[in-house]
């Protein structure tokens, strides 16, 4: 799915934090519950080498609290990261996260010198309202859309911390085709650039294999059929999302589906296991190995095509002449 969303502000977030970088004792990577790897911005990875890191699980309250343990396991292989679940309706655990701090910066955190952490995340996944929590003000502003925070700026929690927050950034170019879905659905895209359609299909489609038990409660339905057009169907029929003549109205049936996941009224749901990334990132690797390929064979093809029989003759006599002027050289 194609969707455009590294505008260059974005780009001049990702300057910035590289330069500040230095200067920064922890990092604290907000993600969504729901989307461990898709929220997880990759050029982060890239800069951070073996900085301590706080990776927050943010909206854990909506996502399944079974694959939301997997994942913190996972990522607390690497012994630089830590791992902790909140949710923005918990303020009083929300603040524990100023303890993690200062034990992972325990020796700073001895000494009267000012621990320095930097905060960033990808747009829409709470960040902004986690800083207000933390710092116990308004500070950062908040709102149910991506991209709010416009720049980089300094905020002192008192007790030692200084916060560096950040804004949002996505990554320039996505590896993995599905990840562009997961971040749509969830909402960290805008919503002017995508389609319903688009991303309600690939959501029925996980939902029914995934979740199914959750699809019957909700929508009401003993049988759930086999393919996702069938679902939305049956489910538009249920809602009443229907144009003139009964027809089904695919917009709205994708809209509401995508709307109850967001907000949680199909239950606690996470779109991304561990497995599921392992196998995709087999396939990718796969897939960019056939690319490789392809392009080199397009270009000798391109290259050996490019010789009309007379040229070819023609090369090979101007080739068979310049061999024969360098062994007459190295006679002399």
């Amino acid at each position: 799915m194609a969707v455009h969303w590294f505008p260059g502000h974005m780009h001049k977030a990702l300057t910035e934090m590289k330069e500040a970088l230095p200067k920064v004792d922890v990092l604290i990577e907000v993600l969504d519950a729901r989307i461990p790897y898709s929220s997880e911005n990759p050029e982060i990875a890239k800069i951070r080498g073996d900085k301590p890191c706080i990776k927050i699980f943010n909206k854990s309250d909506l996502a399944d609290p079974d694959s939301t343990a997997e994942w913190q396991a996972h990522l607390e292989d690497d012994r630089a990261v830590k791992t902790f679940t909140t949710s923005i309706d918990n303020i009083a655990k929300t603040k524990h996260i100023l303890e993690l701090i200062r034990k992972t910066c325990a020796q700073k955190d001895a000494s009267v010198k000012t621990i320095n952490a930097m905060i960033i995340g990808i747009p829409n996944v709470g960040k902004s309202t986690l800083i207000n929590i933390l710092a116990e003000r308004v500070i950062a502003k908040t709102g149910n859309e991506p991209a709010v925070t416009k720049s980089q700026q300094r905020i002192n929690l008192g007790n030692g911390i200084v916060l560096l927050d950040t804004p949002g950034v996505l990554w320039p170019k996505l590896e993995n085709p599905n990840t562009g879905y997961r971040l749509a659905i969830s909402g960290a895209v805008k919503d002017t650039a995508l389609e319903y359609d688009d991303i309600g299909f690939y959501a029925a489609d996980y939902l029914l294999k995934a979740y199914p038990q959750l699809l019957k409660e909700r929508y009401k339905i003993d049988d759930l059929p086999a393919t996702e057009l069938e679902f939305l169907e049956l489910a538009a029929a249920k809602r009443g999302a229907l144009m003139a003549g009964g027809r089904v109205n695919l917009h709205k049936i994708c809209e509401l589906l995508i709307g109850e996941y967001r907000s949680g009224k199909l239950g606690r749901i996470t779109l991304e296991t561990h497995e599921m990334i392992a196998k995709e990132e087999v396939e990718m690797g796969k897939a960019a190995e056939k690319k490789a390929a392809e392009k080199a064979s397009r270009k000798q093809k391109f290259k050996d095509g490019s010789l009309t029989p007379d040229k070819r003759d023609r090369k090979e006599i101007r080739t068979g002449k310049r061999e024969m002027q360098k062994e007459s050289k190295t006679k002399r």
